[in-house]
């Protein structure tokens, strides 16, 4: 990598995008400090996928507590040996997820601690967005297996990503990248991964919302 522009990279994207894939890879590579969100455990989650109604508010309050403890730990302890901070979710997170599956009251109570503690964590250098059609998230989705994720709807992916793109333009202050990934595999194809390597790690952006199409 011949130019280091940014101390902290975060790779997001709809469920199935391959945001853990790339961050594992480029951390790999370049000694990167990495950070994965933390849910396997979670007991919420496939009661979620099943229940969603039911299950809603106490999975997006148990996976606010978790995100917010995960980053503020791990931001907050820098490794010396290690070139850059790389993660491949947010907090933001936390509230575009929440915004789709909690009825108003929650939401507007679930944004109210939000923001209170929001604002104690660093932000991002630079956000990437992976963007993928609905149909090949389904498609990715199915490859990885995880029972409690095969109920997912495409309407509920569809919303997602259009909620991800609304936070996209209301935010000015971040630097946002997104990537339309449709047509490449930077997981099993070298020249792929090496084509989005380079769009996220030497090119320089400006603040708003930046787009790639590879």
């Amino acid at each position: 990598m011949s130019d280091l522009r940014n101390n902290f990279i975060v790779i997001e994207g709809n469920i199935g995008a391959g945001k853990t894939s790339l961050s594992k890879k480029i951390s790999e590579e370049y000694n990167a400090k990495l950070i994965l969100e933390q849910f396997a455990d979670n007991p919420f989650l496939p009661k979620f996928y099943n229940e969603p109604e039911r299950y809603s508010f106490q999975l997006e309050l148990s996976f606010l507590a978790d995100r917010f403890q995960q980053l503020k730990s791990e931001l907050n302890s820098p490794d010396l040996f290690k070139s850059f901070i790389i993660s491949d979710y947010f907090f933001t997170k936390s509230l575009i997820f929440s915004k789709n599956t909690l009825n108003d009251d929650e939401f507007k109570l679930y944004r109210k601690i939000f923001n209170i503690i929001y604002s104690s964590l660093p932000k991002p250098d630079l956000y990437v967005y992976l963007h993928l059609d609905t149909e090949n998230l389904i498609n990715n989705i199915k490859k990885r297996g995880r029972n409690y994720e095969q109920e997912i709807k495409p309407e509920y992916l569809d919303k997602i990503q259009n909620a991800y793109f609304d936070y996209f333009k209301q935010q000015k202050n971040f630097t946002f990248l997104v990537i339309d990934t449709n047509n490449i595999d930077f997981v099993n194809n070298p020249k792929d991964y090496e084509k989005i390597k380079k769009a996220i790690l030497n090119t320089k952006y400006e603040k708003g919302l930046n787009r790639v199409i590879l």
